[in-house]
């Protein structure tokens, strides 16, 4: 627990001032965070004997973020091209060849550590100082919290296999943290229909969170791995930390472009 709380405390602030810099800052940060994500997810897959194609999805996962940036409308047309490339690649390739899951692991490590979080510079360009960014963040913080300490106190109900220390009274509660984030922001945000906004995004927030925690423990669980890695202390490695940050990142974006701002932004 003293290595949780340590490492929360110094990664909390950096987060915070990435949101704030934003920009180029904040995607170099991402970038980070995206390459050691997508290291830790090509060894766990190498497990299984998976060979996929390690540093092209890497550099093809950097040119989205960059994409995601400078011009992004252009970035799901970008991640369709990746794809195409990724394939070619492991058509060509000689030694070892290529098999059906070589192709699988690295179409999901393109879209499951590039694409999927390149979503949070969108989510972040939409208002100048990130606060829609910020209170995605809130939201998936509170749902943490509340979910390990409740969970961890009055949690007797198993939520599911893949995860055997969650629990249904932790999951809801974790959820029912969001949505009061969700809800209090809405209000400081002036959102139109704040209310029914406020609770719709914090509960979209909590789920897609707590599915994306799932996710990674069902990758781990698949190659029986505890952690992804050990660079966090207290936390794992960097999948373990942002699993609930990955599926959220779309859901949080389209739903603040389409629902808060009236526009989805696209061509």
């Amino acid at each position: 627990m003293r290595a949780r709380i340590l490492s929360a405390s110094v990664l909390i602030p950096l987060a915070l001032v990435a949101i704030y810099l934003g920009g180029w800052f904040f995607t170099a940060a991402l970038a980070v965070l995206v390459v050691l994500g997508q290291l830790e997810f090509f060894e766990i897959v190498s497990r299984k004997g998976y060979q996929p194609t390690r540093w092209l999805s890497i550099v093809l996962s950097l040119g989205l973020l960059i994409m995601q940036y400078l011009y992004p409308p252009l970035a799901n047309g970008a991640f369709v091209l990746a794809g195409g490339l990724v394939c070619v690649s492991l058509l060509v390739r000689r030694q070892p060849p290529a098999t059906i899951s070589d192709m699988a692991t690295s179409l999901l490590g393109l879209f499951y550590t590039g694409y999927l979080p390149s979503f949070l510079i969108r989510l972040r360009e939409l208002d100048h100082w990130g606060y829609y960014l910020l209170l995605t963040f809130a939201c998936i913080w509170a749902s943490d919290i509340g979910a390990f300490f409740f969970g961890r106190f009055f949690g007797k109900t198993p939520l599911t296999p893949i995860s055997p220390k969650k629990t249904v009274e932790g999951a809801l509660f974790g959820t029912a943290g969001s949505i009061l984030v969700g809800l209090a922001g809405a209000f400081w945000l002036h959102w139109p229909l704040w209310p029914l906004t406020g609770v719709l995004f914090g509960l979209l927030v909590g789920l897609s969170g707590l599915l994306g925690d799932l996710t990674e423990s069902l990758m781990k669980r698949d190659v029986g791995l505890k952690d992804s890695g050990n660079l966090i202390p207290g936390h794992g490695g960097i999948l373990d930390r942002a699993d609930s940050y990955i599926l959220t990142a779309p859901v949080a974006f389209y739903f603040v472009s389409t629902i808060v701002l009236g526009t989805l932004l696209l061509p």
